[in-house]
């Protein structure tokens, strides 16, 4: 093998690896944000019951998270609830909606 190849294989792997890193700037865009998901649709755990992505069982479970843009959560539209309550997401667990 030349050297020149040798050089593109080097460059490449390294090119490679960078690319898959993420940054830390990445994971700090991103939060927690509550009370969001559809049933089945959580990110992670959802609290007893529950063991992690998927699992929530339903629609706006308040103990269900998924992963939202940071500084977005709280200003996520939802549907009010079934006796007119305003509902929003919030950045810890909430109690409402979550199975029996």
């Amino acid at each position: 093998m030349s050297n020149q190849m040798k050089a593109v294989a080097i460059a490449g792997a390294v090119a490679a690896a960078m690319a898959a890193q993420s940054t830390p700037a990445e994971a700090a865009a991103k939060e927690k944000c509550f009370g969001v998901a559809l049933a089945g649709k959580n990110d992670c755990a959802a609290g007893p019951g529950t063991t992690c992505a998927g699992t929530s069982v339903n629609d706006y479970q308040g103990n269900a998270w998924s992963l939202v843009d940071a500084g977005t959560c709280e200003s996520i539209e939802l549907p009010t609830m079934a006796d007119g309550t305003e509902r929003s997401g919030s950045l810890e667990a909430l109690e409402r909606d979550v199975p029996a």
